[in-house]
């Protein structure tokens, strides 16, 4: 039986150009639905169990981050349960994957996926908590739900909103959100019960379920790069941003996380709003009691290696985080995680994975609490 190639499954991406010798199947990395970004691929093969698999990706050179193919190792699943990362090599122009299969059906993707099934499963499962209410915000350009959990107590004085996803092919970030609600409604982890009597937390595990479900890296299904979307959202083109702010200039906001994901640095970092013209030395000092004390809470995170200093521009204030402290005056990051693996403490099986994501999500309320405490 020949080797089989698909797509037409929840985050599928590839474009098969030739798959008649298995030793020679060449690939092209599929554009986002609505936008010129390539970079995300899943894809399923079926009929290969023991054969050797040589995948080429002819376009990976011309992708939106060909920085990030760079010591860059796939990820591949039987059951899409369990990933491992499998040989992959790129010279500049063309990535290779090379993979022989044990079984007959085998999945493969740029990183562990984080399914609509199971983005559908943290929401009911945490709304069964009594410390949960689930708020649907309204819908996405493609009519699917743009849903919210509520965490404690929402009279509470302190407000935190986390939010993941803006770039849907980050799946890392709903990762770190799934281990964060766990530690949450967790009555043995004594940081989410100090949490939750400091404050209320509003938690949008996906902003961009469009974008999720297509199979994009960066954008929904507009086009749009909801993190350059929040100066002036609409509900036609960003209907996500709009709305998550909307409710956010509603109930407050006191501290905020975003997360994400990034191609080529291999470590966990955060990003913060020092660009910003009238950031204060007090901002500046609530900024880094939050990194001290989240290189204490995690040993994944670090402040070394991350994005540095870079100017104000007109851009500045349409992302998440420099807005949000331009709006409220609050504390505000955004949460790297890195594609590839933790060069700091690296696993060459997994490299960063679902797991460490989630690990990392329990792991940040440590910091968040004693920011809050300080306020």
């Amino acid at each position: 039986m020949p080797i089989k190639i698909s797509q037409q499954f929840d985050a599928g991406a590839i474009e098969v150009l030739r798959a008649e010798d298995p030793a020679a199947i060449d690939l092209n990395i599929r554009k986002d639905s609505h936008a010129d970004i390539t970079q995300w691929f899943y894809f399923r093969v079926q009929g290969a169990a023991a054969t050797p698999l040589t995948m080429r990706f002819l376009n990976a050179g011309q992708a939106a981050y060909p920085d990030g193919w760079k010591d860059y190792q796939a990820v591949a699943s039987y059951d899409r349960d369990s990933w491992f990362r499998v040989p992959t090599r790129y010279d500049g122009k063309v990535m290779t994957i090379e993979h022989t299969p044990e079984h007959d059906s085998v999945y493969y993707a740029y990183f562990e996926p984080y399914s609509w099934e199971r983005h559908l499963a943290l929401l009911d499962n945490a709304q069964l908590s009594p410390l949960v209410k689930l708020v649907d915000l309204g819908s996405t350009v493609d009519g699917r739900d743009l849903n919210m959990l509520v965490i404690g107590d929402p009279d509470a004085e302190k407000k935190v909103w986390v939010i993941a996803r803006q770039h849907p092919g980050e799946t890392m970030a709903e990762w770190f959100v799934e281990g964060m609600v766990e530690a949450l409604l967790d009555p043995a982890n004594p940081f989410g019960r100090q949490c939750l009597k400091e404050a209320v937390f509003y938690v949008v595990p996906n902003m961009n379920p469009d974008g999720s479900v297509r199979g994009n890296l960066r954008t929904n299904a507009a086009g749009a790069n909801l993190n350059r979307e929040w100066l002036n959202p609409t509900m036609e083109r960003s209907p996500e941003v709009f709305l998550v702010k909307q409710k956010m200039h509603e109930v407050g906001c006191d501290l905020f996380i975003d997360a994400h994901g990034d191609e080529g640095l291999p470590y966990v970092f955060v990003a913060g709003s020092e660009s910003l013209p009238n950031f204060t030395p007090d901002q500046a000092e609530a900024q880094q009691y939050f990194i001290d004390n989240f290189l204490i809470a995690s040993p994944d995170f670090q402040d070394e290696y991350g994005y540095g200093e870079s100017p104000y521009t007109d851009e500045t204030l349409t992302m998440g985080s420099p807005h949000i402290t331009h709006a409220f005056g609050c504390l505000s990051l955004t949460l790297e995680m890195p594609f590839k693996d933790n060069a700091n403490d690296p696993d060459p099986d997994t490299g960063w994975n679902g797991a460490r994501s989630a690990e990392l999500g329990k792991a940040i309320l440590q910091p968040v609490l004693q920011s809050l405490l300080a306020l």
